[in-house]
């Protein structure tokens, strides 16, 4: 295994150096366009990544390419603004494009948060691709890199619990906490392999003055782990949504990242949403918000963009359908069976 890896890595490598020479011409039409605006570049700050193409990174490039790319005091940028600067194409979901480079989605929207993994198959795809004017969509970019070869190819990816069950009807749902967790007897291997890694996903549902106000936090195990900011987080996807009961829409949505210290990590996982009225210390992760949609969101959008920022657990899927996908049960209910002969 350690010689396939360094034979993998080895010809990573090779690749790199080839795609970059036979793109030096573009390389330096862009360093030239960079040039026209104060940003000095120089050969090194290109790279080939096999998942995502020919990218330039620098310090708050993307702001110094497009300094009218104005963001809120959540560090989003409405979807508006993008749409008068940047086009999009079938296709590539993630990237916004103009004349001479490609916008593209935050890392955090990468497979297992890694910034050179290809986007998370499901959620980044239909938020491109929805165009309901009802609803105001905000979003976060990557700050520091850009793609250069704008006509390139594109990397495709095919891809125990307790509390009340999901009602459609929103404001039927009890305002209690859910915990989902796989089947205990799965083992690592099985986890890995049917649950992405996930180790739980916590939801909670609460009200105030006619809103329902959902929570959910998904948890994967504890070796992933990413840097922010120079220091080492355990990541947290986590959405945030208003339902308004007397409209029956939610007027509110947004999906973030908690990034929690190492000791805070373990002290919330154990625990549920209702972690920091149990315990004497409250744990605050750090926030990222990565997206948001306000006004007139009905259900059937929430739960299609729910899923799919949840993509690759099944544990969405219980808690929303009732029960894990038939594929995953059928699977485990032979290794029950062996278990038990």
């Amino acid at each position: 295994m350690k010689e396939l890896i360094e034979q993998i890595n080895k010809q990573h490598e090779i690749d790199k150096k080839k795609e970059l020479k036979n793109n030096s011409e573009l390389i330096n039409q862009f360093i030239q366009f960079c040039k026209k605006k104060k940003i000095i570049l120089t050969s090194d700050n290109f790279d080939y990544i096999q998942t995502i193409g020919i990218i330039a990174t620098y310090p708050d490039l993307l702001n110094k390419l497009n300094t009218q790319l104005e963001k809120n005091d959540e560090e989003l940028i409405c979807c508006k603004i993008l749409k008068k600067y940047y086009a999009k194409k079938s296709m590539y979901s993630g990237l916004l494009f103009e004349n001479n480079y490609a916008a593209m989605a935050h890392p955090f929207f990468r497979r297992n948060f890694n910034s050179i993994a290809n986007f998370s198959s499901g959620f980044i795809e239909l938020f491109w691709k929805t165009t309901d004017t009802n609803i105001d969509f905000y979003i976060t970019l990557d700050p520091n890199r850009v793609r250069i070869d704008i006509n390139g190819s594109t990397y495709l990816e095919k891809d125990k619990w307790y509390g009340p069950k999901f009602n459609k009807n929103i404001e039927e749902i009890p305002n209690e906490v859910v915990k989902l967790r796989p089947k205990p007897n799965l083992g690592g291997l099985s986890t890995s392999f049917f649950y992405n890694d996930i180790y739980s996903l916590d939801i909670k549902w609460t009200e105030n003055k006619g809103i329902k106000i959902f929570h959910a936090e998904e948890f994967y195990n504890e070796n992933l782990t990413v840097i922010f900011n120079g220091i080492k987080y355990l990541p947290v996807k986590y959405i945030h949504a208003e339902y308004d009961i007397s409209l029956k829409k939610f007027r509110h949505f947004d999906g973030a990242i908690h990034l929690y210290l190492e000791d805070e990590y373990y002290q919330r996982r154990e625990t549920d949403l209702n972690f920091n009225e149990k315990i004497s210390k409250h744990i605050k992760s750090k926030t990222f918000k990565i997206f948001k949609m306000n006004n007139n969101i009905s259900t059937e959008t929430w739960l299609e963009f729910t899923s799919n920022f949840f993509s690759g657990n099944p544990l969405i899927h219980e808690y929303f359908e009732g029960k894990i996908p038939d594929y995953i049960t059928n699977i485990t209910n032979q290794l029950d069976k062996k278990v038990n002969t």
